[in-house]
């Protein structure tokens, strides 16, 4: 790990069983972030979808409005508009009004969308998608600074586009572009001095590829005379926590299964193939997930900090593999264990122990002689006490 403090947060895409109520579960994942807000955690993302019925915010923006009411100080982050799926001018507008709405609260997620369902419905060539979300990010870019934008393509037409607020955060709010195996996130972070997002960071193809796409991210921000800054790293990963291994797996046996059937058949960024056996203890054994301890936990970021080096911030990937309040714990058993590790927050508290345990034979002498010492005084006040009583008596 380094020197600098290690953030904590959530990339909320979210995960919900098509056998549960969604109305409750689009609730729960508001309560969610209310809790996160409490525990201290510093970011969460919320992810855009249209189909497949797993992943069921198609806005993230108007969930970011509604979270931002009910939290104090967490950011909250569009982890990703689909740049692809909307007019550039109207995706600005959306961001700058959530800049002022939060007062600086909210984080601007990109890509080119996930699921070639959602660009099927849309009429949209899953092949176009990676260009159209630069085509788009340029021209989103450019609003954000103020300009003046005049540009056709094949999908959007713009005549003197301007926004008619200016951001609240200045120059304007963080912008993160999604990256998960292909370099065209580190692309765009590179040429546009952009964070990154590595929505797939323990997941074996993901993992192999992480310092590869940063280094490509790099490689392109030098050419513009640039640096690119580690603080503006996440990187992604599914856990689950408690206070022992065997209750954590049992807690996410709960709703793991569903979730991975659905993650192999429709997610891109599914797992690779797999030996036979039981998927959750595969994963386990392989590291693609954690399901342990806060102790494990702290194991697998210390593997991703020798794989990348230094990064800004752990997401966890919300999952509901475990009921709601198996599913809180874990989040605060992170929050309790894991974070004060990297912060270091401990360091002060434990040397403080150790220096009065390496003295504490010191230290008890003082004490007993002071103590002593105060037992002497009062019976010197008493005795003197006494004897001015026997003088005023003669």
């Amino acid at each position: 790990m380094t020197g600098s403090a290690l953030r904590s947060g959530i990339f909320l895409a979210p995960f919900h069983s098509t056998e549960e109520d969604p109305t409750l579960a689009i609730r729960r994942d508001l309560e969610l972030v209310e809790w996160l807000d409490r525990l201290g955690y510093e970011e969460a993302w919320i992810g855009e979808h249209h189909s497949a019925g797993f992943e069921i915010i198609a806005s993230p923006e108007i969930f970011i409005a509604a979270a931002a009411e009910r939290t104090k100080r967490i950011r909250l982050g569009t982890g990703v508009v689909s740049l692809p799926y909307h007019n550039p001018l109207m995706t600005a507008n959306r961001i700058i009004q959530l800049d002022h709405m939060t007062m600086g609260r909210v984080m601007f997620g990109a890509g080119p969308g996930l699921l070639a369902s959602d660009a099927m419905m849309l009429g949209i060539d899953p092949l176009q998608q990676r260009d159209r979300m630069m085509q788009a990010l340029d021209v989103i870019l450019r609003l954000f600074r103020g300009e003046s934008v005049t540009e056709t393509t094949d999908w959007y037409t713009l005549k003197d586009a301007k926004l008619h607020l200016l951001p609240y955060t200045r120059p304007h709010p963080e912008v993160c572009v999604a990256s998960t195996v292909t370099p065209s996130g580190g692309r765009a972070a590179g040429k546009y001095d952009l964070g990154m997002l590595c929505v797939a960071a323990t997941q074996p193809d993901g993992f192999d590829t992480l310092a590869v796409n940063w280094r490509t991210a790099q490689e392109i921000a030098s050419e513009h005379g640039r640096r690119m800054d580690p603080a503006r790293l996440r990187l992604v990963g599914p856990m689950h926590v408690a206070e022992t291994r065997e209750e954590a797996r049992r807690n996410a046996a709960f709703g793991f299964y569903q979730w991975f059937d659905y993650f192999q058949r429709i997610n891109p960024a599914r797992f690779a193939a797999l030996p036979k056996g039981d998927p959750l203890d595969i994963l386990i054994a392989a590291g693609g997930i954690i399901v342990g301890t806060p102790e494990d936990a702290i194991k697998q970021i210390d593997r991703l900090y020798a794989k990348q080096g230094e990064f800004g911030a752990f997401l966890h990937l919300a999952h509901n593999w475990a009921n709601w309040e198996a599913t809180k714990k874990s989040y605060e058993l992170y929050a309790r264990h894991v974070v004060p590790h990297f912060r270091q927050a401990n360091r002060h508290r434990r040397q403080s122990l150790d220096w009065t345990t390496a003295h504490n034979q010191e230290l008890a002498a003082m004490s007993q002689a002071a103590q002593q010492a105060m037992f002497a005084k009062h019976e010197a006040e008493r005795a003197e006490k006494e004897k001015a009583k026997g003088r005023a008596a003669e």
